[in-house]
């Protein structure tokens, strides 16, 4: 999968994959990862405009990572924030309080960007990705991030011969092989089934929603 992909998908008004409110697994979960005591940041990858981030900003300062610069723009403008430009080697650096959105490709993201982040937040990161392209994403956030950091996952299941991606189905022996060695354990589980995932219809048999919480070692 390209980068023109999403750069295209940013082009519609309503990309079917944004919600319109704090995901439900998210509220439901965040206190069973967070631990003040230990988490410094949040990373957020493949963030888009989720407003999942305003809830992390008022626990913790955010560090989101997306590709589309009219996400990162229209982000900023729908929260009503001011916002400071800068640049690195890799990334457009959108600023405020609490709360900063690198521009670019994640792949290109380093350790030392990542730093303060021992605790990430993917609600529709891995799900967004082909399979070849999914190991590729979880080999670096590990190589990344420092060591021991938790990661809240959720993930989407349904009958994948029913529905082409993204969103991508990814069960749970896929976690766990990408994972391998982290301590692993399933949080709550939704089912969606006729519901839906964010804007987009969904005419699977099953839809189920699952948040992970992800120990790395």
């Amino acid at each position: 999968m390209q980068p023109a992909f999403w750069l295209e998908c940013w082009q519609q008004a309503y990309p079917g994959f944004h919600l319109d409110q704090v995901h439900p697994l998210l509220q439901a979960c965040w206190s069973r990862v967070y631990q003040p005591e230990v988490h410094q940041q949040v990373l957020v990858p493949l963030c888009g405009k989720s407003i999942d981030m305003m809830f992390w900003r008022q626990r913790l300062p955010v560090v989101g990572v997306e590709l589309a610069e009219r996400a990162c723009r229209d982000f900023f403008q729908e929260q009503q924030l001011a916002v400071t430009l800068s640049k690195t080697n890799h990334f457009q650096c959108y600023d405020t309080d609490r709360l900063s959105l690198l521009q670019g490709d994640f792949f290109q993201l380093s350790r030392d960007e990542v730093a303060a982040c021992q605790l990430v937040y993917d609600r529709a990161a891995l799900i967004a990705l082909p399979a070849d392209m999914r190991q590729r994403y979880v080999q670096h956030l590990c190589q990344i991030l420092p060591a021991q950091s938790t990661v809240l996952l959720i993930s989407l299941e349904y009958p994948a011969e029913e529905k082409q991606g993204p969103p991508f189905a990814v069960f749970e022996d896929e976690i766990r092989r990408l994972f391998a060695g982290a301590q692993i354990d399933v949080l709550a589980i939704s089912n969606r089934t006729g519901l839906g995932f964010a804007r987009r219809a969904f005419t699977t048999s099953s839809l189920v929603e699952k948040a992970w919480r992800i120990q790395l070692p």
